[in-house]
């Protein structure tokens, strides 16, 4: 009973990640252009940069970028407090 639980199991997971899988888009292509158009066309006017992945890393996902920097921030103060007590 145990084993025909398991096989039962195995084949619904089975399933259900080869039914995910035949929905998925191919590789590389994109769902819509229209964020692409956006930023293109408006990067320059808004942001007065000149390079559209410097406007969306520094105008668009500042705080996001902000956030990461931080943490990164205290990670490696986080690893040089602990490298110096070991040190000693």
């Amino acid at each position: 009973m145990k084993r025909w639980l398991t096989l039962a199991a195995f084949a619904v997971v089975a399933g259900c990640l080869l039914l995910a899988g035949a929905e998925m888009r191919p590789f590389g292509v994109p769902r819509s252009d229209l964020m692409d158009r956006y930023f293109n066309a408006w990067s320059q006017k808004e942001v007065a940069a000149n390079n559209v992945v410097t406007a969306i890393v520094f105008d668009y996902r500042g705080y996001d970028t902000l956030g990461e920097a931080t943490v990164l921030f205290v990670a490696v103060v986080g690893v040089t407090l602990i490298l110096r007590r070991i040190k000693k």
